[in-house]
């Protein structure tokens, strides 16, 4: 019987564990999601600016502005939900 209980808390014990790691990996996931989409908003710039012709001080300060735009949609689109 006891070899019962302690086989049922081992099994306990790891799942709690397993959940805590799969809490920390979902975390990881959320992180990298963002990550993918900035770079996905900076490639989209990159190509916008690329395809404009203006001189490369003009292409600088257009991608900067773009990308605060970006950001700003970002956050207001987080504040929202």
């Amino acid at each position: 019987m006891n070899e019962l209980i302690n086989a049922y808390q081992s099994e306990i014990s790891k799942n709690n564990q397993l959940e805590a790691q799969n809490h920390l990996l979902k975390g990881e996931v959320e992180v990298l999601k963002a990550k993918l989409t900035d770079f996905q908003n900076q490639y989209k710039i990159a190509k916008i600016v690329s395809s404009t012709t203006v001189e490369k001080d003009e292409s600088v300060e257009l991608k900067n502005k773009l990308n605060e735009y970006i950001k700003e949609i970002d956050r207001c689109i987080a504040h929202m939900s």
